[in-house]
């Protein structure tokens, strides 16, 4: 692949889930290559490599980030130290090659990819679970989000889909298989919703993207439930 080529590509780059997402597309969103993996706290360890394996397999080296045309990054909701290392990962890609950078909701991103695996559900009907920690849920929707601990009802239309993504033995196997296929198309979603971001001229600032984090850091104070939603601050601490 050469570098004209290289100019054109996408890179996009989700760290919010059990399953870390690299994938690569055309400056129109079309999915070239991805890879996903299970990375459990290994994400430091694990993310660049990866990335310059995918590069590899595409007939490039690490020096084609600095012609590519953006990069996307999912911010969550998702755990600590994940969307931590994905978020950096990023911006520092971003600021040090002079790359647009698209911000996508991974909640967002996964019904949206979920009405992608199972075009005959109604996108009103479906509803994503994901964890909040060791007792509570965090439910996306169309129209906003809450958490629910384990004992709360969810308070769910009749007709609700629920699309359930890492909660084994918390959630229906249904709605679990459910959101094992959302996340086969998550690379493809990804790049889809970055690639009209940066195509309608709304790029994101490094400086102001965040993380949605669902559980604090560990050792740090537990917050009130209702609080465990805790948005990264980009200011000094």
């Amino acid at each position: 692949m050469t570098a004209r080529r290289a100019s054109g590509l996408l890179l996009a780059i989700d760290t919010a889930t059990a399953r870390v997402v690299l994938a690569l597309g055309a400056d129109d969103g079309t999915l070239l290559a991805a890879d996903t993996w299970t990375a459990g706290h290994r994400h430091v360890e694990e993310l660049l490599p990866r990335l310059e394996a995918l590069l590899q397999d595409q007939g490039l080296d690490r020096a084609a980030l600095a012609g590519m045309a953006g990069i996307i990054i999912g911010t969550g909701p998702g755990a600590f130290t994940g969307l931590r290392v994905g978020l950096a990962t990023a911006k520092a890609l971003a600021v040090a090659f002079g790359m647009p950078l698209a911000a996508v909701g991974t909640g967002v991103a996964l019904l949206a990819a979920a009405e992608a695996a199972d075009p005959t559900i109604p996108a009103e009907r479906l509803v994503l679970l994901l964890p909040a920690g060791p007792g509570g849920r965090y439910l996306v929707t169309r129209t906003g989000t809450r958490l629910v601990t384990e004992a709360d009802p969810l308070d769910l239309p009749a007709d609700a889909v629920i699309v359930a993504v890492d909660l084994p033995g918390r959630a229906p196997d249904l709605a679990l298989a459910r959101g094992e296929a959302a996340l086969d198309q998550l690379p493809g979603i990804l790049l889809r919703l970055g690639a009209a971001k940066l195509c309608a001229g709304t790029a994101d600032d490094p400086a102001g993207v965040v993380p949605e984090y669902v559980s604090l850091p560990r050792g740090a104070k537990a917050a009130p439930f209702a609080e465990a939603v805790t948005p990264w601050s980009p200011g000094h601490r």
